[in-house]
């Protein structure tokens, strides 16, 4: 830990707006200050994209679209850009997850094993899959030939959030370029470092200035500018439903552009009487919810446990909780970090209070300070119990280490009180039949389901929600089909005949 302390002192992190190729700083000066979760000290100050900003990244965006140094680019240039990129990411993981680990309080850990590691896969596996997608050939009458081809949209806008800055924007920036966009990255306010590092490294890739630009700043500002301007063709934001639907009204008030929309969730992991190993389940359960502090926009926040094995299970998942290190994120041994912000400590700590005016149990829920921290937003694992599915424990986005937990009998009412909730990104369930588990998967309204495990994913498989989680799909090939549109060409062949000429 003192080896990553002195690391960590010794940053000094790029904190200027990325724009044509090149770092500078906000055209009126404008700057705003970035806190470290880990123990609230300020780590630097960072440039603040105002709209004349945001505008010249956009117009630089278009204009290297536009010139086709990289939409028209051979694919396998674009794939061995990519490819170079994803190497750099590795190359530099030490520095990527210092970063990442500093700015948004991850384990520094889980940041070195997984959020640098899955992020530098995405983008390779982009850059491998550019040229493995074919186009189509309508059947057309003998007279004609019609094609059916991808294109590049042209200006990407993509907003991410502070929860898994690197991962959620390797998910966007990688499929929009790998399909030759250009790409506008507008990271949160609370975690714009490891985006303006891998804007260097993008540099350093080969990616030509204007295809990828990177505009810290506020939402208001910032975000607001990038959704409302003429020149983006689309939005792919990760965030609240609030703002969210401001990114719509923004669409329908500017050019119309697409907008891709992940807005969270309420997940249920729903655990019935005939779970053949509850201490798996538990270990899940409990892994599903606290794992980054329960920042984690399909984390399985409820638990609807059939009242026959709800005892036990909860008992479980209260000990698991009570066993996870929670500590330094620049210490390897911590499984648990911080919450985001000062702002999102007092959130999450207030739902405490309210889950005991509602009537629940609750088992932890207290803020915590590690050995040798004076600060930093800690707040212990948190299980709330007895709580009414309809009421906010049971239906609101705490986003911290909480799960609620509400009984049921049976495997109908189950998946009746798992869907009653206005989020639909993720459910698991648990359960010894093979029968019950494909009949209740079908019925869960959800656009991830698991059965008999939480959180296995993989590149390969899409993810996105239902109902008020969104209606964009991140990973997976059908990525692909976010960033492009469809274009027909008519070509008329005139009558088959030969000639001997």
């Amino acid at each position: 830990m003192t080896d990553w302390i002195t690391a960590a002192a010794a940053l000094k992190p790029e904190t200027r707006l990325f724009i044509n190729g090149e770092f500078r700083s906000a055209r009126d000066g404008a700057t705003f200050d970035s806190f470290s979760p880990r123990d609230g000290r300020l780590l630097c100050t960072v440039s603040a994209a105002g709209e004349a900003d945001v505008d010249a990244a956009v117009r630089a965006a278009a204009h290297a679209f536009e010139s086709g140094v990289w939409s028209r680019a051979d694919r396998r240039e674009r794939a061995r850009v990519l490819a170079r990129l994803s190497d750099l990411m590795l190359e530099n993981l030490d520095e990527l997850a210092l970063l990442e680990s500093i700015d948004s309080g991850h384990p520094i850990g889980d940041a070195r094993r997984v959020d640098v590691p899955q992020a530098a896969r995405t983008v390779r596996w982009y850059a491998e899959a550019i040229d493995k997608i074919y186009d189509e050939i309508a059947p057309t009458p003998q007279t004609a030939l019609a094609l059916i081809t991808r294109e590049p949209l042209g200006v990407v806008g993509a907003v991410v959030p502070w929860n898994y800055p690197l991962i959620i924007t390797a998910w966007k920036i990688a499929p929009a370029l790998a399909a030759g966009n250009s790409v506008v990255l507008k990271p949160a306010e609370l975690t714009s470092l490891s985006a303006l590092k891998l804007a260097q490294l993008a540099a350093e890739a080969g990616i030509p200035a204007g295809v990828f630009n990177v505009v810290p700043g506020l939402g208001p500002v910032a975000g607001q500018a990038l959704g409302r301007h003429p020149l983006v063709n689309k939005i792919t934001f990760t965030g609240s439903p609030a703002v969210g639907r401001g990114f719509l009204t923004y669409s329908g008030e500017s050019n119309g552009k697409q907008v891709a929309l992940e807005l969270g969730g309420k997940s249920a992991q729903v655990v019935l009487a005939d779970t053949e190993d509850l201490a798996a389940c538990a270990e899940a359960v409990a892994w599903g919810i606290f794992y980054n502090a329960g920042q984690t926009c399909h984390g399985g926040s409820r638990l609807i446990v059939d009242e026959r094995v709800h005892d036990e299970l909860v008992d479980r998942v209260v000990t698991v909780g009570r066993s996870l290190v929670l500590g330094d994120p620049l210490d390897e041994a911590t499984q648990i970090g911080t919450i985001a912000s000062a702002k999102q400590l007092e959130r999450v700590l207030e739902y405490t209070d309210i889950a005991r005016a509602e009537g629940a149990v609750v088992h932890g829920g207290n803020r915590v300070r590690p050995e040798g921290l004076a600060s930093g937003y800690y707040v212990e694992p948190t299980v709330f119990d007895g709580v009414d599915n309809a009421g906010r424990i049971g239906q609101e986005e705490i986003f911290g280490p909480a799960l609620a937990v509400t009984s049921v009998r049976g495997a109908a009412e189950a998946v009746r009180v798992a869907n009653e909730s206005e989020y639909g990104l993720a459910a698991s369930l648990w359960t010894g039949s093979i029968t019950t588990a494909h009949a209740a998967a079908r019925m869960l309204r959800a656009g991830t389901v698991w059965v008999n495990t939480f959180d296995a994913s993989d590149i390969i498989t899409p993810f996105g929600g239902f109902k008020n989680s969104g209606s964009g799909r991140d990973r997976s090939l059908h990525a692909f089909d976010a960033y492009t549109a469809l274009k027909t060409t008519w070509i008329n062949v005139g009558a088959p005949q030969l000639s001997n000429d």
